[in-house]
């Protein structure tokens, strides 16, 4: 695959050894690529911004760094009229929208399944007017997320997410909820809901349909209490197909327009980045930017 022009945004600051893997994309994509023009992100929303500022100037915006810098970039693409191809590199801790996108994590790996040239009209979610790749979340996904030592995130990477898990477990409070899903309403207490675009969560895969970014549908969980073995029975790899949880305490459904109150307002965590709160209105965006992917395993 020949581009002639290509934008490479990076976030020194996401996962480890950063410097290196721009090294590392830049050896594989420059030969194939005219014109590559590389910018460190330096602090929250330049990532948006720029993608806005630059996005429609080139035919692809790679994206290296984790989720938080995927879900910024998209959010100023998505905003394009005539967005560019987009081609995300893991760099940070987790990489789930790479993991759900079925692509390898190691960038040099994914940079040449990315040059190959096969592409992919993806899925997006929109809640109250920001997109997200992955997932929205409230109860105790937030409270998960806002649990994570930097410090041992840093130093002990996607198993800091594990142990910050354990720790909220332990204190997880249900909250009232009212949810209209594709016109069906629902009323009950949980303590975490969960409203999948992709399939990976905390690099564990989910046991949604391997074209969860494809299908036009999220896959909504909603956790009615917690526990271990409820993680286990989400968490848990399942052989492909059809899921349904053995669980009562876990409802799962697919829908596209979802409405959700809840008691009290509740902050929510969209792509690990915790800003939302509650009331939202959630929506599909089918196919909604062109995705280079590739392999075996890719959607």
């Amino acid at each position: 695959m020949d581009i002639s022009k290509a934008l490479l945004i990076h976030n020194d600051a996401a996962g480890s050894a950063a410097g290196s893997l721009v090294s590392s994309a830049v050896a594989v994509l420059a030969p194939s690529i005219k014109e590559l023009c590389i910018i460190q992100t330096s602090a929250p929303g330049d990532g948006e911004k720029i993608c806005m500022e630059r996005g429609s100037e080139v035919e692809v915006v790679f994206i290296l760094g984790g989720d938080g810098t995927v879900h910024e970039c998209i959010n100023g693409l998505s905003q394009l009229d005539h967005p560019p191809m987009v081609g995300v590199l893991p760099g940070g801790t987790c990489n789930d929208f790479v993991r759900s996108l079925g692509m390898p994590v190691d960038v040099t790996q994914s940079a040449r399944m990315m040059l190959e040239g096969k592409t992919k009209k993806i899925d997006l979610g929109l809640a109250n007017g920001r997109v997200f790749t992955n997932f929205f979340g409230v109860g105790l996904i937030t409270e998960t997320s806002e649990n994570i030592d930097a410090d041992l995130k840093n130093s002990l990477g996607k198993l800091s997410y594990f142990i910050s898990t354990l720790q909220t477990i332990r204190s997880a409070e249900p909250f009232v909820f009212e949810m209209e899903a594709d016109g069906k309403q629902i009323k009950d207490e949980a303590v975490m809901i969960y409203i999948g675009n992709g399939r990976s969560l905390g690099s564990s895969t989910l046991p949604f349909a391997p074209n969860a970014l494809i299908d036009g549908k999220f896959d909504v969980l909603i956790i009615r209490q917690t526990g271990l073995p409820l993680l286990k029975e989400v968490l848990s790899r399942k052989p492909e197909g059809e899921w349904q949880p053995k669980n009562d305490s876990i409802l799962y459904f697919q829908a596209r327009d979802i409405k959700l109150r809840t008691d009290e307002e509740k902050q929510a965590d969209t792509d690990g980045e915790v800003y939302l709160t509650t009331p939202v209105d959630i929506k599909l965006l089918d196919h909604k930017l062109t995705f280079l992917v590739g392999g075996p395993e890719a959607i």
